[in-house]
């Protein structure tokens, strides 16, 4: 049976979805339980989850004593449900806070096969649900607990939706309630887990389908009496709890300090000039970067088809946004990525390539690909020991190979076999990078190796036996406080004198020794060094040695 054939066959009805979210959920599931907890955000959200959790409170969201007034609370909403099914916030399991992620991901591949078979066919839209859910960029998202796999999963499934309504309008296969509702659930979800950013991505999209075919008659049907409803009733309750809460507080730290300075700047460092997120394009829809050139070559072309409009109408227009933003993050674009994946898989399957654009192809595939296989040596390199380099060198041999053969594939044959061995190739070279190789690096998990030594010592305070809560003078990466506890005490040296003092544990970062030492003196104290780890705070790149500090063992009648 030919690769077409095959395709085909397994694409018919739900199985097409089905199997996306398949290859979404084998891209992401071996980071969920390999990669230790990620500083920062995902640190943040994990322990700002946790504290829900302890504190039973589900409105006011809050890292240690601080309120965290940044995003909504749907993130949290869905890591508390996983936590509370399958594990316990004082086991501080990381992977029980990646499902809603994991789930996010398997959602946006599942969505944007469904909503490409509208327009393109069934054995299209796998083809697309499979390249969104192998690409680099959602397959890392995917194991990472914070809002952008969900944001991805929920806006897909709307702009899916909304795309099912305009091919009916179109004369394609008929829409009813359930593809409204849908719609209208995605949008609701999608605004309750990073507020307006789904919204913006959908809205722009109706817009500019409306621009250009100077009608938007298909829109009526959206429903839009009963589908505000029940925007308002999923978004609303927790909008107007939290007003409450905190007098406004959340809206106005939310707008003014976190959205506005993101659209006036670049953020804490993050800025960057258009074209960016382009660039980055090349390594991050890897290894689909392969049929890149073509697809926007064939979209151009092809832009009367009304398929190939949505999609050019999803793209465009929000990647300018991004584009246009002066706070730029690698994974603001994700949203888009759907359509990219569109594109690819209809002109992998339904348009002949040049010899030019295959070439172009060919060399962008093999770039990126050796580039990430570089980037697995130089990690073992800089953080690795000699037990690493068996996963080092397939990691990296993978991962090359999966733009190599891409690349050679493309050149000699038929686009779509190269892009299959390219996505093969890639899904498991990016499972090896992740649980094989990175989670081997210890320079990298300061915080790990600092709570594997304090359970060593039974010094964590969930142990039960020592007192907590355990005080850490000069490093106050989140990662650390979602390990060791959420009254971890982060103030100073001194403040880690007085912990010793008080029978209970200190961590001590180099640069803070010197003061430590002196406040330990005038107190008096002679605590015991239990442990010592030594790193990279990858958050700020300074080089880190920790110093693990006991109480004094009292002496013997």
């Amino acid at each position: 049976m030919s690769l077409e054939a095959l395709i085909e066959r397994w694409s018919r009805g739900w199985r097409g979805p089905a199997l996306a979210a398949l290859i979404a959920f084998a891209a992401g599931l071996p980071g969920v339980f390999a990669v230790p907890p990620l500083d920062r955000d995902e640190s943040r959200f994990a322990q700002a989850t946790a504290q829900m959790l302890e504190q039973e409170d589900f409105v006011v969201i809050r890292y240690q004593d601080q309120p965290r007034f940044k995003k909504p609370v749907g993130i949290h909403w869905l890591q508390s449900a996983s936590v509370a099914a399958f594990s316990d916030p004082a086991a501080r399991e990381i992977w029980a806070y990646r499902i809603p992620s994991l789930l996010g991901a398997m959602l946006a591949a599942a969505a944007c096969a469904w909503g490409a078979a509208a327009f393109f066919g069934s054995a299209t839209g796998l083809i697309a649900g499979a390249t969104l859910g192998a690409t680099f960029l959602l397959s890392t998202e995917a194991f990472i607990a914070k809002t952008d796999a969900v944001l991805c999963g929920t806006t897909t499934l709307a702009i899916a939706a909304l795309a099912r309504i305009y091919a009916s309008a179109q004369g394609g296969p008929p829409s009813g309630r359930l593809t409204r509702l849908l719609f209208w659930l995605g949008l609701s979800v999608a605004t309750l887990d990073k507020g307006p950013v789904g919204l913006m991505v959908v809205a722009l999209t109706a817009l500019s389908l409306w621009a250009w075919d100077r009608k938007a008659g298909w829109l009526k049907d959206l429903g839009w009496a009963w589908g505000s409803l029940l925007f308002l009733a999923v978004v609303g309750p927790w909008a107007w709890a939290v007003t409450v809460a905190t007098d406004g507080g959340f809206w106005s730290a939310a707008i003014g300090g976190d959205l506005a300075p993101k659209l006036a700047g670049g953020q804490e460092s993050h800025g960057a000039a258009p074209g960016y997120h382009t660039i980055a394009a090349i390594l991050l829809f890897f290894p689909a970067t392969l049929i890149l050139p073509a697809a926007l070559a064939a979209a151009w072309r092809r832009r009367d088809e009304p398929g190939v409009r949505f999609a050019l109408c999803w793209l465009v227009p929000s990647w300018l946004v991004f584009e246009l933003m002066p706070t730029k993050l690698v994974h603001y674009t994700l949203p888009a990525y759907g359509a990219l994946a569109w594109l690819a898989a209809a002109t992998a399957t339904q348009h002949q390539l040049g010899p030019r654009l295959r070439v172009a192809g060919a060399a962008l595939a093999a770039f990126a690909g050796v580039l990430l296989g570089v980037g697995a040596i130089y990690l073992y390199r800089q953080y690795g020991d000699p037990t690493d380099l068996p996963a080092a060198v397939l990691s990296a041999a993978l991962l090359a190979s999966a733009g190599i053969v891409g690349a050679v594939l493309l050149v000699r044959g038929p686009a779509l076999t190269a892009l299959t061995a390219a996505l093969g190739l890639g899904l498991v070279g990016h499972g090896m990078l992740v649980a094989g190789l990175a989670p081997r690096l210890e320079p990298l998990w300061l915080s790990r190796r600092v709570e594997a030594v304090l359970a060593r010592e039974r010094l964590l305070p969930r142990q039960g036996i020592t007192a907590g809560p355990v005080a850490v003078a000069g490093y106050a990466e989140p990662s650390l406080v979602f390990g060791v506890g959420t009254t971890t005490d982060l103030e100073g040296p001194i403040e880690a004198a007085d912990a010793l003092a008080d029978n209970r544990p200190a961590v001590v970062e180099a640069r803070e020794q010197v003061a430590f030492e002196a406040a330990l003196k005038t107190l008096n104290v002679r605590p015991r060094l239990v442990g010592q780890v030594s790193g990279l705070d990858y958050s700020n790149g300074d080089k880190t040695t920790l110093r693990i500090y006991a109480p004094p063992q009292e002496s013997p009648p």
